[in-house]
């Protein structure tokens, strides 16, 4: 209860101020829904993997087996804790076929998508209209599931989005009311650009201190730009 009342509070004092917002606060909460991710990517020409919600174990397994392939699980929002006094986090899992509908499915809601081939991934960070991607190469097997579970073992080079793509991401921005986006794409053997999902307050730092991407730079001009 108390932290819910700080965020509304101090949280609500920090929205009300008259101020330029990246993201604004309102929208960027709105976006973070997957589910809503999904659809409005899929409606503005980007591929999505086939993906299932449900708490149905049944479900579960027939979406295995239409798939016909490997299942991942992925978490709605980032779930982190301590376990045994030591900090753990859940991350997106390729699932053991004994799992895909195993009983404890039906707790609660759960994201499952096939898993989708990947040469490399690739973090696209949006910044009023200006693109920064990079491509992130994983060099562990935890880091190739979920690169997020192994910085360590990742190199990164940037890399210019299809057309198709870039025009696609702008869609998304507008239709989610968004200037700011941290997309993340899996880049399939083929060339094939694969739409996962985007944080309306993502992580950039670790990109440009990589590559030198002026994502910063791009930042400040955007706050410092004149909305009259």
């Amino acid at each position: 209860m108390a932290a819910a009342e700080a965020r509304r509070g101090f949280g609500g004092l920090l929205s009300a101020l008259p101020a330029r917002w990246l993201p604004p606060p309102g929208r960027a909460a709105d976006a973070e829904s997957k589910p809503l991710q999904l659809r409005v990517a899929a409606e503005c020409g980007l591929r999505v993997p086939r993906t299932l919600i449900t708490n149905r174990p049944g479900a579960a397994r027939e979406f295995a087996n239409r798939i016909r392939g490997p299942v991942v699980y992925k978490p709605f929002t980032p779930i982190r804790g301590t376990v045994g006094g030591e900090s753990a986090a859940v991350y997106a899992s390729v699932l053991r076929p004994e799992d895909v509908g195993h009983p404890s499915i039906a707790a609660t809601a759960h994201l499952f998508q096939e898993w989708v081939p990947k040469a490399y991934e690739v973090r696209l960070t949006a910044v009023g209209g200006r693109l920064f991607a990079a491509e992130i190469h994983a060099e562990s097997d935890a880091a190739r599931t979920d690169w997020r579970s192994d910085y360590d073992s990742l190199r990164y080079r940037v890399c210019e989005p299809p057309a198709e793509v870039s025009a696609g991401v702008h869609r998304v921005l507008a239709r989610l009311g968004l200037p700011y986006g941290a997309f993340d794409f899996v880049v399939t053997p083929s060339g094939t650009w694969v739409f996962l999902e985007v944080n309306p307050n993502g992580q950039y730092g670790f990109v440009e201190q990589a590559t030198g991407l002026p994502i910063t730079a791009a930042i400040c001009d955007y706050l410092e730009e004149d909305e009259g």
